[in-house]
């Protein structure tokens, strides 16, 4: 199936943990080009990420943003470091005997000293088994658009070839008419000149002529390059580069062709197809 690489997806998903939720955004690339976002409590699963998208994607600048919510009852708890506490209790035990009047240390004082309290982390396993369940569901609508755009583009590029195949057609069928063109304007100016032209030397001349404008060549690669055309739309894998490739063939037999056009009619459709060929690379550039 042949994807665009210009899609969007969204998808989000709620439990016991919180809430999350993925964005995927890709453009163009000739590469498959990762910018992930993550929390900085979730950047465990960037490798995680890293590996599904270049298992599912070719090519393409993808965006990948994920948004994390914890449930209220899914945060850490407190905890004592009852050893720091401790020291500290005698601590103030042995600076009490010192004093000429001790006072007595107050439960709140311990526990507000840095290191006493500790924040317990919470146990982010299920947020990341989650995380990644919901990315494979957002990847999966990204690629569904990825397709559903590409069948489009495939659509266009099709009728666009349909066209040039025509503009082709249109060449080989008026090549006779050239020819004969060719001979009338060469005998004229023979007639223009005077005297009566050797029959032997007229038939060289014209060979020679001939010979010069053949774009007989060009024709044949041209509906050799457009019967690949149809076969690699037809392939279930990346296209986009054999595609970009293919187009820089057609636009060198195209250019040639003109290059050889002696009459305004083959001039004309050879700078047709060298548009339609165009327009077909500038869809091909969106495809992965």
């Amino acid at each position: 199936m042949i994807r665009s690489m210009t899609a969007f997806a969204r998808e989000e998903a709620q439990g016991d943990w919180g809430w999350l939720a993925w964005e995927l955004r890709s453009v163009n690339h000739r590469y498959l080009d990762l910018h992930p976002r993550l929390p900085e409590e979730l950047r465990f699963l960037e490798p995680a990420l890293r590996e599904r998208l270049g298992q599912r994607l070719a090519r393409g600048k993808v965006e990948c943003t994920l948004r994390y919510r914890p449930a209220p009852a899914a945060a850490g708890g407190l905890a004592v470091n009852w050893r720091y506490a401790e020291q500290l209790l005698a601590a103030c035990d042995a600076v009490r005997e010192r004093l000429a009047e001790p006072a007595g240390v107050s439960p709140l004082e311990v526990v507000r000293t840095p290191g006493v309290i500790e924040e317990q982390a919470p146990d982010l396993t299920p947020v990341g088994e989650a995380a990644v369940a919901l990315l494979e569901t957002t990847l999966d609508t990204l690629v569904a658009a990825r397709e559903r755009e590409g069948a489009r583009l495939a659509e266009i590029i099709r009728e666009r070839g349909g066209a040039l195949a025509g503009h082709v057609q249109a060449v080989r069928e008026r090549r006779p008419e050239v020819n004969r063109e060719v001979r009338a304007r060469l005998e004229a100016r023979l007639a223009e000149l005077g005297g009566s032209p050797d029959p032997g030397r007229l038939e060289q001349e014209l060979v020679f002529i001939a010979q010069r404008l053949d774009v007989d060549e060009e024709l044949e690669r041209l509906d050799s390059h457009l019967a690949e055309l149809d076969g690699i739309l037809g392939a279930g894998e990346p296209v986009g580069r054999r595609l970009d490739f293919l187009m820089q063939e057609l636009n060198r037999e195209a250019n040639t062709l003109a290059s050889k056009a002696s009459d305004a009619e083959t001039t004309r459709h050879g700078v047709e197809m060298k548009v339609l060929i165009e327009q077909m690379r500038e869809q091909i550039q969106n495809l992965e």
